[in-house]
């Protein structure tokens, strides 16, 4: 009975070590199937915008705001919900991706769809729709008109 148990161990090593003989030779199949494939440069050519709506939405169409529009637009999301200020920088930069959606036209449901996945997450677990509506409306008046 001792000389099997020793039989099968050899036996199974040897599959073991044959199979990461095989795996080494696979992985460098791998390596020159992935270094023959063309990789993309960082110098390729920007594709140029087709619709107005693009172009309306390059943030340099969005206006500038000054320190007072900022501080309105602080004040107002903090009425709607405290947790949305936590980081005031993120909260102007989204709220600007939301002046870029107002300013490429995009529907209203779509404005408030997307403004409610920009600002929920972290401090704010959840927005309700008329949150999200409201963040529109700050947006709008402070330095999206």
């Amino acid at each position: 009975m001792e000389r099997k148990k020793k039989t099968w161990f050899i036996v199974a090593a040897g599959v073991l070590a044959f199979g990461g003989v095989l795996s080494l030779f696979q992985d460098d199949d791998d390596k020159a199937e992935a270094d023959a494939k063309p990789k993309p440069t960082a110098t390729a050519p920007a594709k140029p915008a087709d619709k107005p709506s693009e172009i309306a939405s390059k943030p340099s169409d969005i206006p500038s705001r000054d320190a007072a529009q900022t501080a309105g637009l602080i004040q107002a999301l903090r009425t709607i919900e405290p947790g949305l200020v936590a980081k005031e920088d993120r909260a102007v930069s989204r709220s600007r991706d939301v002046c870029s959606d107002i300013k490429s036209g995009k529907d209203a449901a779509t404005i408030k769809k997307n403004t409610k996945a920009r600002f929920e997450g972290g401090t704010v677990p959840s927005l309700t729709d008329d949150q999200a509506a409201n963040i529109v409306t700050a947006v709008k008046s402070s330095f999206c008109s």
